[in-house]
Parts: structure tokens; sequence; C-alpha cells
């Protein structure tokens, strides 16, 4: 069994055509670290709210929206900010989110919704996606920093209570079924029941 290690440690150690297979290992040990903590240096810059309003499509739009909610200004001074409510927290799921965000990218360097006329058209679409992602991942982000744990009932509305210790504590029911609405103005819900 020695004899096994030591062979293992001179084949290491034995230079390959330039270098030995230690300095290659340790090389791209190196290089691995350097580029796992760029790319989360690079991850974490993009989920930021600076960044997400850093186009004027975001700033002009539904970021001025924003600032109007109880989700932006409260007596508690809790604020949430865009990747609170968009972006999952968990890393599985955050990189998930960021690759279909490319689509947005997409829709910013072809200029689908550069104009508020352009964005006003393409409202509901936008966000149904968005409701559509919320309910199919049970509203993640949400529950990220409301949690059924922690509700008191007693000092929410009789409505709120019974809704929140029924329907949605049961899993019938997500955030965004009842709370569509909550941070950015509704589109146009003609045609949708219960509107």
């Amino acid at each position: 069994m020695l004899q096994y290690f030591r062979k293992i440690w001179r084949d290491i150690g034995r230079p390959s055509v330039h270098y030995s297979i230690g300095a290659l290992t340790l090389g791209g040990f190196i290089a691995g670290i350097m580029f796992w903590g760029g790319f989360n240096t690079a991850l974490e810059a993009t989920n930021t709210e600076e960044f997400c309003i850093s186009c004027h499509e975001m700033q002009e739009n539904v970021y001025q929206e924003l600032r109007q909610t109880i989700h932006f200004s409260n007596r508690s001074g809790v604020r949430a900010t865009c990747p609170d409510c968009h972006v999952p927290h968990g890393w599985t799921d955050k990189i998930g989110r960021k690759m279909q965000a490319t689509k947005e990218v997409w829709g910013k360097i072809f200029q689908t919704i550069n104009t508020r006329e352009k964005f006003l058209e393409k409202r509901r679409e936008l966000a149904e996606h968005e409701w559509a992602r919320l309910s199919a991942n049970n509203s993640l982000e949400c529950r990220n920093c409301h949690n059924f744990d922690f509700m008191d009932f007693t000092a929410q509305s009789p409505r709120a209570s019974e809704q929140h210790s029924t329907s949605l504590a049961s899993g019938v029911k997500t955030c965004i079924d009842c709370h569509k609405g909550i941070a950015h103005e509704l589109p146009d819900m003609a045609g949708v029941e219960g509107y």
C-alpha cells in the first residue's frame, strides 16, 4: 500500500512536457477559484436594484410604480428591492432565473418595450409571464420574507386571516393568486374572471 502512494507521489512530481502534474493541478485549482470568485461577483452585481433599474425601461415604468407601494416605504423601514421579488435566493433557483432573464436582455437589444407605449402594450403579457412563474414556484420569492409560520393571524383583518389560515396555508393557492398588483400596477384586466 505504501508503495502505491509513493508511485502516485512520483507521478505527480514527474514533469509533463514543460510542467509537473502537481504544478498543473495547483494552477488549475487557483484558476478555478479565480473563475468561481469572478462568476459569483458578477452574479451578485446583477442581483442589485441599481442594476435592475439601470435601463430606462425599468427606471421609467415599473420602478416608479414600486416607489408608491408598501414594499418600498413603510412604517418598519423594511424594503423589498427588485431582486427580492424577482430572483429566488437559493443558488440553483437563482441560476435558473438568471438563465430565464436572458430573454429580457434579448428584449432590451431589440427594444421591445423601450417606450412607455410599447411597455403598456406588452404589460399584460409580461405580467402574466411573471404571475405564471410565481405560481409555478409557489411564490418562492414572497415566502423568503412572508412565512406562514410567523404570521399572527389575529393581527390581520378577518378576511386576510381566513384566507391565510385556510386556502393559502393548505397549499390550494399561492401568494400571487390573491396579491397581483401588490408592487406594480395591474395591466388592463378586462375579460379576466374576478377583476
